[in-house]
C-alpha cells in the first residue's frame, strides 16, 4: 500500500495524518464503513480519537471534528461507529469525508512506505540521474495525492503513485521519478502528412475466369 502520512496544521509542534475516508452507510445504527488510509488502524482507530473532518464547505459538518465511538470489522470491512451519528440519515451526511488526526511532529513513523509533507518538501526531483525540479508541495486529493514539482520551465503535477514515484530516499535528499512521456517536457508536434506527397499504391486487380465460359 502506498501511504501518505501528511501535515496540514499551521502549529510548528503538530502535524495531521490522513488516516481514512467515510464512503457508505452501514446499518440504520449511524454505522459508517471506511476506507483506510493506514496500516496502523488499531493505533489510529481507538475509542475517543477525535478527527478533523475534511468535507465541502457547504457539509453541515464544514469545521467540525468528530470522536469515535468503536470501529468494529464485518466481513473484513471496517465499520466505524462516531458520537453524534445515531442513525442512517446523519451517517449519510458524512459520506465522502476525509478523516485527519493530530500528531506530534518529534514522533516518526513506522509504517512502510510512508512519510510527512515536511519530509518530501524540499527533496530533489531525480530523473534518469539528473535533477529536474524540487517538491514545493504535497496535494492531496481524493482520487490520489499529487506533488508540486518546481522545474526550470515552471510548475509540474507528478501522481504521487508507486509507478511514477519508486523511490523516496528521504535521508538522501530525493526521490526518483520514472514519468510518462510528456509530463516533465512537451511533446515534438507530429509531422503533418502532405496529402499529394505520395500516390497511393494501386490495389491488384485479377480477373477470374468465367465458370460459364463454353468451348466450341
Amino acid at each position: 500500500m502506498w501511504l501518505i502520512p501528511i501535515s496540514r496544521s499551521a502549529e510548528p509542534d503538530k502535524t495531521q495524518l490522513r488516516v481514512g475516508r467515510l464512503t457508505k452507510a452501514h446499518g440504520l445504527k449511524g454505522a459508517i464503513k471506511i476506507e483506510l488510509y493506514t496500516d496502523d488502524p488499531a493505533r489510529r482507530f481507538v475509542p475517543g480519537a477525535v478527527f478533523t473532518l475534511q468535507v465541502p464547505t457547504s457539509s453541515p459538518w464544514h469545521g467540525k471534528t468528530i470522536e469515535l465511538v468503536e470501529l468494529k470489522w464485518y466481513n473484513s470491512h471496517p465499520v466505524a461507529f462516531f458520537k453524534d451519528v445515531p442513525d442512517r440519515s446523519t451517517a449519510e451526511s458524512l459520506i465522502k469525508a476525509i478523516l485527519w488526526i493530530d500528531h506530534d511532529l518529534a514522533e516518526t513513523s513506522d509504517e512502510e512506505d510512508a512519510w510527512f509533507d515536511h519530509h518530501l518538501v524540499g527533496l530533489a526531483v531525480m530523473r534518469d540521474g539528473v535533477k529536474v525540479g524540487t517538491i514545493t508541495l504535497v496535494d492531496h486529493l481524493p482520487a490520489q495525492d499529487l506533488l508540486h514539482v518546481e522545474t526550470p520551465n515552471g510548475e509540474v503535477l507528478v501522481p504521487f503513485v508507486k509507478a511514477i514515484v519508486p523511490v523516496v530516499d528521504v535521508a538522501g535528499g530525493t526521490v526518483t521519478v520514472t514519468p510518462p512521456a510528456g509530463l516533465f517536457e512537451e511533446l515534438p508536434d507530429e509531422p503533418v502528412a502532405e496529402a499529394d506527397a505520395e500516390a497511393e499504391p494501386q490495389a491488384d486487380v485479377t480477373t477470374e475466369p468465367n465458370d460459364d465460359t463454353t468451348t466450341n
